[in-house]
């Protein structure tokens, strides 16, 4: 359709405003719209339209600043161009929007405004009456018309310069050539002028120039430019039909009589060297055959895909973290094994073992390098250093750090990645931590592993089944990859505070190394070498001002804190160094006004003059800072009545002690027990109960009168301090049992012993875990002769030596020798005991 006298448009036209790009006759251009005024315009007349008339709108550029955009009509631009929609494309993404392919027809200007809501609509007058340029300019014509002819002329052969100057094999030339041979000479300034690259500006230009003569006038210009800049384009180069499609851009999905068209130079052009510049990235990131395949796909289809569709972001996101991720960059591993063993004495006191297998694995390196990175995981209390260590680990190897943390993690597709069918889909934590750190051989820490969730999304455990077999991970499929990738030269190490939590499928995949809390000497050199220094640091003193003995560190760990870590003995020092900051500030503020007056040792302190350097902590001073001791060291005063026995315990936490206390009434022999214990625990009651009574003649065992069945109107209340904590586990069978003989014994149980043990009907005592962590808490509160199953003797090696010697360890293979060790002097009926079967426990 060209754009002629004999075209006729209506009166009334409702207007389309636009930011993006000018139409001129003769062009298709395609437009998205998402203003009010433009959604009502579309919905309102172009959906519910039902002739060819209600399908031509007036296309008016809109010059305001779209940023400072209002409501508020803007003032028109005077020229518009009448268009046919030939396309209306709805959708809701990113936000609700119409995409309208719209082919100018002819200009207009707007005479008035009929009304301005739900849209514009004006009264609007034609202006392109071409009838008198429809035939060529013959000699005998007015002066005007020769130099329009003349004009025109010129044009016509800039035209075909251009054209003679590019490729004809391309498809796009080869249409440029059919249409300027068949449209009329005066429609040549708005097509050319729509498909060579001019800016926005310059089109407006063109559509403002009413009269044909000076249409020519402002086109030409733009046209030679043209063909200069092509010319010095094949000075340089040689031109290949990518020039050709450069001069002649192509606008994606702009289609009109065969045409494309280029509406915004800029974004083209950029988008073509972006593109460009993505192959060249994707040829360039050395990934194996399978992912370039996909890649070179994916690129294929990109370039054939028009901007404004959602996809085109989607697959563009895709090809740009394909080309982000480290398929073959890797870090070299520093394999100096002093250095290494100096580094990490260094940042970590202690935690032998976790040293020693790091050792191992850099030894191995030297020896073979191919390698896989091991799968390590770190179980033990909370405040040991678990993620500290992974940290100092990777620093070892020279390698890059990433931590991700596990803890609460109830969807799968953290781990894996959603698949890209989805919106807002994005790679697991895997590969997006890949990503960040920019090597392929990584030290991931996988912390709290033991806290994964499950619900409706999936089960990350189970994700992570994959990611943690030596034998699967060389080649690890993310859904929003969707192609393998090699994790086997990753190092990755988990920290779990238990191993209960973790699925035995995936805890078999797992190196498991136990890391156990810290004894009071270690807590004292991990708190000079480390937690001092830092604190002093962070709170900006210096060894100068503050000095906090060991004697001072000692009271800290046993009086104020009781734990396995050291995050509660961190946060004592800091608080020691914030008060020793105030003191420090406010002698400075008194230095700054009078002289420094030493102050003597004996004489009352002012508060107004400034302390003594360095200020000395000592018990003192503690108790002002930290207030009351928290614990007490001694135990014995809780054990003044019989019926009072020690045990030790197990937690996430570490080792704890805990008291189990039993009394008895008249009644009809029931046992009542209380402490929110678990089946297990209640069930290791019953057992004691049953073993006590069967016994009671052997051990002089009787009720509250006299007779020989202790339970006999009598009932039994059993407590397990403190009432809010949740127990459970069959490891204090050997302390109830030692509790409730001495209730029916009458006798006190020694104030200086704990044990612990599971029991059978048969009494006798079978092993149990967490031997360390137990024996460590009964060192802490002071215990002086801890009960252990005789199969737990191997687990003694574990300790340290100075807890060996300090403390005295008896090992009961039956209850027989738990009582007799329990008791002062023994128990009556042990002296003459009785010879039990060889009998070897399955469990």
């Amino acid at each position: 359709m060209t754009s002629g006298g004999g075209i006729q448009i209506p009166s009334r036209l409702p207007l389309l405003l636009t930011h993006e790009g000018v139409l001129l006759p003769g062009s298709t251009v395609r437009f998205s719209v998402d203003s009010p005024r433009n959604m009502h315009l579309v919905s309102q007349r172009l959906l519910r339209g039902t002739s060819l008339k209600s399908t031509i709108i007036g296309v008016i550029p809109n010059t305001r600043d779209p940023e400072h955009d209002t409501d508020d009509l803007p003032t028109l631009h005077k020229i518009g161009t009448a268009g046919i929609a030939v396309q209306v494309v709805g959708s809701n993404w990113p936000k609700p929007h119409y995409t309208l392919l719209i082919t100018g027809l002819c200009r207009f200007s707007v005479s008035s405004l009929l009304k301005e809501r739900p849209f514009v609509l004006a009264e609007v007058v034609q202006l392109d009456k071409l009838e008198q340029y429809m035939s060529p300019a013959t000699d005998g014509v007015a002066t005007d018309d020769g130099q329009l002819g003349e004009l025109s002329q010129k044009f016509y052969q800039a035209a075909v310069q251009l054209l003679g100057m590019l490729d004809m094999s391309v498809p796009v030339v080869a249409k440029f050539r059919r249409l300027l041979d068949s449209l009329p000479r005066e429609t040549l300034p708005d097509v050319v002028a729509s498909m060579i690259r001019t800016s926005n500006k310059e089109k407006l230009q063109v559509l403002d120039a009413v009269s044909l003569e000076e249409r020519f006038k402002k086109a030409l210009p733009m046209l030679t430019r043209q063909i200069e800049g092509l010319k010095l384009l094949q000075k340089t180069r040689k031109t290949g039909p990518d020039n050709e499609k450069r001069v002649l851009s192509v606008r994606k999905g702009g289609v009109f009589p065969g045409r494309q068209f280029n509406l915004d130079e800029e974004d083209e052009d950029d988008d073509g060297d972006d593109t460009a510049v993505l192959e060249r990235k994707v040829h360039g990131a050395n990934m194996p055959e399978a992912a370039l395949r996909v890649c070179l796909k994916e690129l294929k289809r990109l370039k054939k895909m028009p901007q404004s569709m959602p996809e085109y972001a989607l697959t563009r996101n895709y090809l740009d973290l394909m080309v982000e991720l480290p398929w073959s960059k890797s870090t070299k591993d520093c394999l100096d094994i002093r250095a290494a063993r100096t580094l990490l004495d260094n940042d970590h006191y202690a935690m032998d073992k976790l040293k020693r297998r790091v050792l191992e694995y850099l030894a191995v390196r030297q020896l073979k390098t191919s390698l896989k990175g091991p799968i390590l995981c770190f179980v033990g209390p909370p405040g040991v250093g678990k993620t500290s260590v992974g940290r100092s680990i990777a620093r070892t190897l020279g390698r890059e750090f990433h931590r991700i943390a596990l803890g609460g993690v109830c969807d799968q597709s953290d781990i894996r990645g959603h698949r890209r069918t989805y919106v807002g889909s994005m790679p697991g934590r895997i590969i997006n931590g890949l990503k960040t750190v920019g090597v392929n051989n990584p030290v991931f820490l996988l912390d709290e592993v033991d806290k994964l969730g499950k619900s409706l999304q999936g089960d990350p455990a189970a994700a992570l089944l994959e990611v943690l077999d030596p034998e699967q991970n060389h080649s690890f499929t993310d859904h929003y990859l969707n192609v393998a990738f090699d994790l086997s030269q990753v190092l990755f190490i988990a920290t779990a505070n238990t191993t209960a939590t973790i699925p035995p499928a995936l805890l078999d995949r797992m190196e498991v190394l136990q890391v156990p809390g810290y004894t009071q000497e270690e807590k004292v050199e991990i708190a000079h070498r480390h937690l001092i220094p830092n604190q002093l640091e962070q709170h900006g003193l210096t060894p100068q001002q503050l000095h906090i003995p060991q004697e001072t560190t000692q009271i800290i760990i046993s009086r104020y804190t009781r734990e396995a870590g050291v995050r509660s003995l961190e946060r004592k020092i800091g608080a020691i160094c914030r008060a020793v900051a105030v003191k420090v500030t406010e002698g400075h503020r008194v230095t700054k006004t009078e002289a420094l007056i030493p102050e003597g040792p004996a004489e009352p302190r002012d508060k107004a003059a400034p302390p003594e350097m360095p200020i000395l902590i000592d018990h003192m001073a503690l108790k002002d800072i930290l207030g009351l001791p928290l614990f007490e060291m001694e135990v014995s005063e809780r054990f003044t009545l019989p019926g009072v026995a020690l045990g030790l315990a197990w937690t996430p936490l570490g080792g704890e002690i805990m008291f189990v206390e039993a009394s008895r009434m008249e009644g009809e022999g029931q046992l009542t027990l209380t402490g929110q214990l678990g089946d297990v625990m209640k069930e290791s009651a019953h057992l004691a109960i049953s073993w006590l009574r069967a016994n009671a003649k052997t051990y002089q065992l009787t009720n509250m009168v006299g007779g020989p069945d202790p339970l006999e109107g009598t009932d039994i209340h059993l407590h397990f301090p403190a009432g809010a904590v949740t127990k459970d586990g069959p490891s204090a069978g050997v302390t109830i049992v030692t509790c409730l003989a001495s209730l029916f014994s009458g006798r006190l149980v020694r104030s200086d012993i704990a044990m612990t043990g599971e029991i059978t009907l048969r009494g006798l005592v079978l092993p149990v875990g967490g031997i360390k962590d137990k024996v460590l808490a009964a060192y802490r509160a002071g215990v002086k002769c801890v009960i252990l199953p005789k199969r737990n003797e191997k687990d003694l090696e574990e300790l340290p030596a100075n807890i060996r010697a300090d403390l005295d360890f008896v090992t009961a293979a039956n209850l027989d020798e738990v009582l007799n060790a329990a008791f002062e002097g023994g128990f009556p009926g042990t002296a003459s005991t009785r010879t039990h079967p060889q009998l070897t426990s399955k469990l």
